[in-house]
């Protein structure tokens, strides 16, 4: 029983190997497949993301169903999305090469529609996260852009805008010394 648990029916450097091409397949799949990927998974994202793990598990484990080769293929995963990372995080090339660039989805107000075609991004969808950033129409927007880790970024334009705590506190004090100058009248 222990013998069938940890024995490796394949070479560590295959189990290595394997996990680390099929780790830089996916990465390449979702980086050619565009960023709302990730931004806003729906029902049919994540069926795909779901049978995807199964897909291609084979093809990291290969025949191989020990703890021990399933513990390698876990650390390599781990090791490499790690050392992705940290270089992403230092070197502003390759994190424009493999994540891409913002993409802006509205200018004053306007949406572009280029944009939202090659996103897969409905109208409705972007009203609804203008809502969401408590924004009543498109038309209130500023701009509005994609990052490339998925988030939307929508900044409203001043008119648009609620009132932050400071300026609300800033209210509360002239309100006060308004108070404070009529109470000092003389009836």
């Amino acid at each position: 029983m222990w013998h069938d648990m940890l024995a490796l029916p394949v070479p560590i450097l295959e189990k290595v190997l394997r996990t680390a091409f099929v780790y830089a397949l996916v990465i390449l799949i979702f980086r050619f497949t565009g960023k709302r990927g990730m931004a806003a998974m729906n029902t049919f994202d994540f069926v795909v993301l779901f049978l995807l793990s199964n897909v291609v598990q084979n093809a990291v484990i290969g025949p191989d169903d020990s703890v021990t080769g399933g513990a390698i293929g876990a650390i390599t995963l781990i090791a490499m999305n790690a050392a992705l990372t940290r270089w992403l995080a230092t070197d502003d090339r390759a994190a424009r090469l493999l994540e891409g660039t913002s993409s802006p989805i509205v200018e004053d107000g306007r949406l572009i529609p280029g944009t939202l075609r090659r996103l897969s991004i409905r109208r409705e969808e972007m009203a609804n996260a203008v809502r969401l950033h408590d924004g009543d129409s498109i038309d209130e927007v500023q701009t509005a852009r994609l990052e490339p880790s998925g988030q939307l970024l929508i900044v409203l334009k001043p008119a648009a805008r609620g009132a932050t705590k400071g300026e609300l506190d800033q209210i509360g004090e002239r309100l006060a010394a308004i108070e404070q100058l009529l109470s000092r009248r003389p009836s």
